[in-house]
């Protein structure tokens, strides 16, 4: 039996449900709640209500929002001949702070990975194909991560999308600035080389 009040030890575990949250991560953040003035505490509490009970899922794309549609969904000014397929709504954020990439996005929210029990089907595929089947888009590029479930989400999906004569791209990927070739990884420097570009 541990020695925290039983409340206590529920809210930790709440806390322990996230993804990337270990046991003493989640009590550190408990702690950190019941240590808040009882108004910040509520307003923390209300947030989190009412971001789940208005955020929901953009019917196009897939990302979060309070809208029927997202704002880059909805901005005319946005091609919508690419789309860029990412893991999380988060990816679409990290992009966007790049203020590069210019057309749309769509998010899986996961990747393939039998070992965690995570399907094809489980993911945001089927509305990706319905988006693909009006005739408007050019390329889709893959923007997973480059592990193993991210690779073979790419793979899959673009074995999907190859039938429809859609042309479907991989981010480049390789060696990041300041590391050392020969503490590189063998499928690194291939992909950096395979995706090499003119200097």
């Amino acid at each position: 039996m541990g020695t925290n009040p039983a409340p206590l030890e529920r809210l930790i575990e709440q806390f322990a449900r996230l993804s990337g949250i270990g046991r003493k991560s989640a009590a550190r953040l408990a702690y950190q709640v019941l240590n808040m003035p009882a108004q910040q505490a509520a307003a923390f509490a209300d947030a989190i209500k009412e971001a789940h009970a208005r955020v929901h899922r953009c019917s196009i794309c897939q990302s979060f929002t309070d809208k029927e549609i997202c704002p880059i969904c909805s901005d005319a000014a946005r091609d919508e001949s690419v789309i860029l397929v990412v893991e999380s709504p988060q990816d679409v954020a990290a992009f966007e702070r790049t203020r590069e990439y210019k057309g749309r996005y769509h998010v899986l929210h996961g990747l393939i990975s039998p070992v965690d029990g995570i399907t094809a089907d489980q993911l945001a595929i089927r509305e990706l194909l319905v988006r693909l089947q009006d005739g408007r888009v050019r390329e889709v590029i893959m923007a997973t991560n480059p592990t193993i479930e991210g690779e073979a989400t790419a793979l899959y999906l673009s074995k999907l999308i190859k039938p429809s004569g859609i042309k479907t791209t991989r981010l480049a990927s390789g060696l990041p600035v300041g590391s050392n070739l020969e503490y590189a990884d063998e499928v690194t420097l291939y992909r950096a080389l395979s995706g090499r570009g003119e200097l």
